[in-house]
Formats: C-alpha cells, structure tokens, sequence
C-alpha cells in the first residue's frame, strides 16, 4: 500500500494540473473570443468598405453614363438640325446665279462652236 502522503501529493500536482488547465481553458475563451470580435470588427470594415467602393463606382458609372448620353444628344441634335437644313431649298446668291449664268454662256459657246 502507498502512503498517504503520496496520494496527497499526487491528488495536490491533479489539482494543480487541473487548475492551470482550467485557468488555461478561460484564457483560451478569452482568446477566442477576443479573436471573434477582431474578425467581426474586420468584416464589418470590409463591409463598410466595399458599400463605399460599390457606391463610388456607381456614381462614376452613372457620370459616364450621363456624359455619354448628353453628348450622344447634342451630337444627334446637331445631325438633325443639318439634316433639316438639307432638306431645305437653298436659293441661289447673286454670286452663285452669275457663275451659273457664265457657266452656261460658255457651254453654250463651246456646243455653238462644235463641228457637227
């Protein structure tokens, strides 16, 4: 049989290991939860960051897309526009009327003076 004192130095070192486990288990918990509350604090930044990202690039997005649009207006204004000033009758000048007038007096002459 072992003595009494053994047991009680051993049951003491059980103890003890149990106790330093136990302390170690909490500030294992503390440690996991400290950890928890990181990562959320980092998710949430990252959240909050990609919102941002997300809202910034849609606003450029949108100032693009609204520049694009404005210019395709003015441009498709400036189509029509001479477009209807084609489609317009557009009168002779006085200078326009007399290079015509020359310009026929001078086929005239041309097919007058041509050999048949």
């Amino acid at each position: 049989m072992k003595p009494i004192a053994d047991d009680k130095a051993y049951n003491e070192a059980a103890e003890a290991a149990i106790a330093r486990v136990l302390v170690a288990e909490r500030e294992a918990g503390k440690a996991i939860e400290q950890a928890r509350l990181e990562v959320d604090r980092i998710v949430e930044g990252a959240r909050i960051g990609a919102r941002a990202l997300d809202e910034r690039t849609e606003r450029r997005i949108r100032a693009v897309v609204d520049a694009f649009e404005r210019d395709l207006a003015e441009r498709l204004a400036e189509i029509e526009a001479a477009a209807e000033q084609a489609a317009r009758p557009q009168p002779f000048s006085d200078d326009d009327m007399a290079a015509l007038q020359r310009a026929v007096r001078a086929l005239a002459a041309e097919l007058i003076a041509a050999p048949p």
